[in-house]
């Protein structure tokens, strides 16, 4: 039998407003390496300064993957990620490349470095949260209608007012890419032994600070102009009613725009849910295999860190 050649991928991860993208772009530059992104969000095309997507200018010349890929009306999976990352990685090291993983979405990290199979898909508690979430916001016919499109046959068996088998189907479907109808399936018959040696670097700090960054960042996106790309979308093709516009942050600034609250209560908002956003971003990396942690102070100096993470490799 020969050898299996495995290529080492650095993940850094947590949680949002952290600093992840100046340490990982220091990082990459460091290294000569290309950057994936594990965040949900960018994968969305006009969901810039929302989600704090880097900046041509800001990934100073270091290539990315898996940013501006998919429309805000398209549904993107976990399945969707995980089979693009690979892809990418694959396409990065038979350039001769080194990769590195970076994004705060717990579910899309996870897909990477566990591997899941999806098969008997155990319940995901963060994904279930957020559909419940959804639920309401949306109200549960709104989600009803998405199984509808999304897997007719399931939507079928299934009452709009049955909430837990709502949930768990639409759970199911975000989290493997398949219908819920025809019943989990893997296709992963793959070695023990993976093509990748994971090491994912967490990166932390006071949570007192962490928060004043992530109440200071908010007011910089309004400066940044935050408001004006979300009527851009919304006088496009946008209706305020996609996913990525009904998620952390988006929804109250489309209710400031359509005049259902003022500026100050939706920054006072996201500010809020920000923080506990990151609350639980935390709790969940934490439950991560291997993790290494970097506790940070702010402000901070991303070669320094990027110093810091080749050190502990």
């Amino acid at each position: 039998m020969s050898e299996v050649i495995r290529h080492e991928v650095i993940i850094i991860t947590g949680p949002t407003a952290i600093g992840k993208t100046a340490v990982s772009i220091a990082l990459a530059r460091a290294i000569g390496a290309e950057i994936i992104s594990a965040d949900s969000r960018q994968v969305y095309i006009g969901l810039d300064i929302g989600t704090a997507k880097p900046s041509m200018s800001e990934r100073g010349g270091v290539r990315h993957h898996l940013i501006d890929i998919v429309a805000p009306q398209s549904d993107f999976t976990v399945a969707d990620f995980q089979r693009l990352a690979f892809e990418a990685l694959d396409e990065i090291h038979r350039r001769g490349k080194r990769a590195l993983i970076v994004g705060g979405t717990g579910l899309y990290v996870r897909a990477l470095a566990d591997r899941p199979s999806f098969q008997g898909q155990p319940p995901i508690p963060e994904l279930r949260r957020e559909i419940l979430e959804e639920i309401a916001r949306r109200g549960a016919q709104s989600l009803y209608d998405e199984l509808a499109r999304l897997d007719s046959e399931a939507a079928s068996k299934i009452h709009p007012n049955n909430i837990p088998r709502l949930v768990r189907a639409l759970e199911v479907i975000r989290a493997t890419g398949r219908p819920f109808s025809e019943g989990v399936r893997t296709d992963r018959d793959r070695p023990d032994e993976s093509d990748f040696l994971w090491r994912i670097i967490g990166l932390s700090m006071d949570r007192e600070a962490l928060y004043r960054r992530i109440n200071q960042r908010v007011i910089d996106m309004i400066h940044q102009g935050w408001l004006d790309e979300v009527r851009d979308l919304l006088q496009s093709s946008a209706t305020g009613n996609e996913k990525p516009l009904m998620g952390l942050g988006y929804k109250d600034v489309v209710d400031h725009i359509r005049g259902r609250q003022s500026l100050d209560s939706a920054i006072e908002r996201i500010q809020r849910d920000t923080r506990r956003f990151a609350k639980r971003q935390l709790t969940y990396f934490r439950t991560l295999k291997g993790i290494q942690w970097i506790d940070l102070e702010s402000p901070f100096d991303p070669f320094v860190v990027a110093g810091t993470i080749l050190e502990s490799l």
